[in-house]
């Protein structure tokens, strides 16, 4: 590509001769004689190297300097001048200019001159692009690296937002057939509704599109004049795990355009990383044997509800006499009827709460928001269900058993959380050493339970 230079000089000689060595030597030369005439030719186009002398009519060559570096900061320069002083020169770096020639100039001097402001612009430029992308590459890799999901989408809004300069971004995610709004940067409420409104057609529309490479351009019902959106799809592989929505208010160039689809690759790839985390995370956490929560699990949720602050209640629940079956049927059947147990449990409380394994044939339930009262209700549905049920029918046995449960509840009984078990294991011990088969609520004077 030819470089445009302007030639700014007041005496009609040097321009004449130096222009037609530029133009000799290959480049696109522009003459003018005054600053003001050479700020008019830098408004209506652009310049790779302005070439001026220091003396000029009106302003001098060091303001005009100046003013051309505030319309493009880009634009490398060369001040020639009559006057030998090593002041000017200083002047001239400090307002931008890459090098300094004394009148008489010759032509080899000249176009020596003007390749090394050229050369330097070129290496700028690609210093440039080189530092954007780095600053892009460490961005995605700090996205692939998060093992938080909204650290990861809040990054990649960021960054799309940043080489598109949208307005403002949202992250729509894909959960089976159900979309939702996972992330926003720039827009406020009501903007990011409606951007979410305008763009759910786009991410059905990219889900059927074949690699889902496309970008597609999404109109706005309302807003500012100029503004439209362009939505990303963010995949792994050929599943379309959502889509990245950028408010533009001007031309998407086809650089910031593949700089956005690379940012959503790597983003697809945290996404797909973060779900393999939490499912082997899941798995730490389920009871090798009836796949019920285990105890670890059971710490957590306690603590969370605890810190939450409102009303729950502990069920603790033990089978009676179950060593008889364990002697009577074997191992593998008392096994075997542990699972269904399990399966009962879930089957008398809520999809919100949760029952755990605690240990042999003890079990563990938290009923979310319930208090006492209400739990008790709970806790005798469980203990119905368990006495009326007929275990293991498909197999042959046909087992029968009955379960003592004790209840504790937050912050009715205890504010402790290990005091909570505590008094729920009491009450249930409790009730297995009277009637069995029976639901114990806690006290503070119930005995501990002797040791396991």
């Amino acid at each position: 590509m030819t470089a445009a230079v302007l030639l700014v000089d007041d005496e009609r000689f040097a321009r004449t001769v130096y222009s037609d060595h530029l133009r000799a030597a290959g480049y696109a030369v522009e003459v003018a004689e005054t600053a003001n005439a050479a700020l008019e030719l830098m408004r209506l186009q652009r310049f790779d190297l302005l070439i001026t002398d220091v003396i000029l009519p009106g302003a001098d060559g060091l303001e005009l300097l100046n003013e051309a570096k505030r319309l493009d900061p880009n634009i490398e320069a060369l001040v020639i001048t009559a006057l030998d002083r090593v002041d000017l020169a200083v002047r001239a770096m400090k307002s931008g200019a890459s090098d300094y020639l004394v009148k008489p100039v010759s032509p080899e001097a000249l176009q020596v001159s003007t390749q090394k402001c050229l050369a330097a612009r070129t290496l700028l430029a690609e210093n440039k692009v080189l530092r954007s992308h780095l600053r892009l590459f460490e961005t995605c890799q700090r996205v692939t690296c998060s093992r938080e999901h909204g650290h990861a989408v809040g990054l990649t809004l960021e960054a799309i937002a940043l080489e598109t300069r949208a307005k403002g971004a949202i992250f729509l995610e894909r959960d089976g057939a159900k979309t939702s709004l996972a992330g926003r940067t720039g827009l406020g409420t009501a903007d990011a509704h409606t951007l979410v409104l305008t763009a759910e057609a786009a991410v059905e529309g990219l889900a059927l599109s074949v690699g889902h490479r496309a970008r597609t351009v999404v109109p706005l019902p309302s807003g500012e004049p100029g503004e439209r959106a362009i939505a990303f799809p963010v995949a792994e592989g050929a599943e379309l795990l959502g889509v990245v929505v950028a408010l533009l208010s001007e031309e998407l160039s086809p650089e910031a355009a593949t700089s956005a689809e690379f940012v959503c690759s790597h983003l697809g790839l945290a996404l797909r990383t973060l779900g393999h985390l939490k499912q082997v995370e899941h798995l730490a956490y389920l009871d090798d044997l009836t796949h019920l929560y285990n105890t670890r699990f059971l710490e957590l949720v306690l603590g969370r509800e605890i810190q939450g602050g409102r009303p729950f209640t502990v069920l603790f629940l033990d089978l009676d006499c179950f060593k008889a079956v364990n002697d009577e049927h074997g191992h593998l059947v008392g096994s075997e009827l542990l699972v269904e147990v399990g399966r009962v449990l879930k089957g008398c409380v809520r999809d919100e709460d949760v029952v755990a394994r605690y240990g042999g044939d003890e079990y563990v339930a938290v009923l979310i928001g319930i208090d006492s009262g209400g739990a008790l209700k709970v806790a005798e549905r469980i203990r119905g269900s368990i006495e009326s049920h007929v275990f293991l029918s498909r197999e042959g046995p046909q087992v029968r058993v009955t379960a003592s449960i004790g209840l504790a509840s937050y912050p009715e009984h205890t504010r402790n959380k290990s005091e909570l078990l505590d008094l729920a294991d009491r009450a249930m011990y409790r009730g297995k050493r009277s009637t069995r088969n029976v639901v114990y609520i806690a006290s503070p004077d119930l005995p501990p339970v002797p040791t396991r």
